[in-house]
């Protein structure tokens, strides 16, 4: 995962568009299977500054992802305010933070073999509660919800990459 440090670092880049057929057609069936989680998918909509935030959805999509991850594209904004480089080692993961007006999101990436617990000093989240929207073991999207402590560290485990 070297491309927020490397071609996004000081400016935009194009990484194609948040995608969420597991097969990379427009039948969704069979030949090249998608390599990455719907969850790691949504994260790049955050992690990548595009000069044009482009989804890549299939009418299908509307009925065979959970609804959680189109409310989320739906909201997700188009220009940020503020970006911060919370973690990361480059071609390991990377954590990184957009604000746009009062709202933060928070995105975090893993392309090592295991899963990455990273612990999370986020200030601007403080006492807040949040939604997390993360894999779980079995590579299935989930949602949950949490509260970030008075201090605002948190602690987040990010899943792997897919294993071949």
């Amino acid at each position: 995962m070297k491309h927020p440090y490397i071609r996004n670092s000081v400016g935009s880049m194009e990484f194609g568009g948040v995608l969420l057929n597991k097969f990379l057609n427009r039948g969704n069936e069979r030949r090249q299977e998608r390599l990455t989680t719907d969850i790691f998918q949504l994260a790049t909509g955050v992690l990548f500054q595009n000069p044009i935030q482009m989804f890549g959805l299939a009418p299908n999509n509307l009925y065979d992802v959970p609804g959680f991850e189109l409310d989320f594209l739906r909201k997700l904004p188009t220009t940020w305010d503020e970006t911060v480089h919370i973690d990361g080692f480059p071609g390991k993961y990377s954590v990184i933070a957009r604000r746009n007006g009062d709202a933060w999101y928070i995105a975090g990436v893993n392309a090592e073999e295991t899963p990455k617990q990273i612990q999370l000093t986020l200030p601007m989240l403080a006492c807040r509660n949040i939604t997390v929207y993360n894999d779980d073991e079995s590579k299935q999207p989930a949602l949950n919800q949490t509260k970030i402590a008075e201090n605002g560290d948190c602690t987040v485990v990010i899943q792997p990459k897919r294993e071949l």
